[in-house]
């Protein structure tokens, strides 16, 4: 049986859409065409997120296929590394992390024959006017989450505590989430 992996990566900025998801309908194609953000479709579900350098991609690959288990097991161990590192981190029924009511990390999970993956794009230092203007979420789903716009609903955890850098930020919540998975 291969063990698992857990990796942090960052990205050029990208628009990164669902497996469900339709790209007209998610994409600001020609702001992103002004402002060389590049476009990919990941294999798995969830929504629609701008990434760049400021943003810290999770990936945790598990041999189990408990493609739930292993997905809220990784969503609560991000959680709590965060509250470690002294964030208020609370999960959501919509398999985000938030801290003081804003969305700072989304979840996405593709399972497989032979065990799962689990992703994640957390918010540290990223640009959050391309953020903002990138991504076209419709009024329904930002009317789910209770907000008029994508920017009262995010926010960079390096505006509550900042920990410099964001190579900084990586080093230390990769060796925390390492130390609770034990990978």
């Amino acid at each position: 049986m291969q063990s698992p992996t857990f990796f942090t990566w960052r990205v050029a900025p990208t628009v990164i859409y669902g497996r469900h998801q339709c790209r007209e309908q998610e994409v600001n194609e020609a702001y992103c065409q002004e402002h060389d953000i590049r476009i990919v479709q990941r294999k798995s579900g969830g929504g629609c997120v701008y990434a760049d350098e400021g943003n810290l991609m999770l990936s945790f690959i598990s041999p189990s296929t408990h493609s739930e288990e292993v997905f809220h097991d990784f969503l609560h161990v991000v959680a709590a590394a965060l509250c470690q590192m002294g964030y208020e981190a609370v999960t959501t029924e919509h398999n985000d992390i938030l801290v003081q009511g804003y969305k700072v990390a989304g979840f996405a999970c593709y399972a497989l024959s032979t065990g799962t993956i689990v992703h994640a794009c957390m918010l540290y230092d990223v640009n959050l006017d391309h953020l903002i203007q990138a991504i076209t979420p419709s009024a329904q789903k930002l009317a789910k989450h209770a907000v008029m716009s994508v920017r009262q609903r995010v926010h960079n955890l390096r505006e509550w505590k900042d920990w410099g850098e964001t190579d900084t930020f990586e080093q230390e919540i990769n060796k925390i989430i390492r130390k609770n998975l034990q990978v």
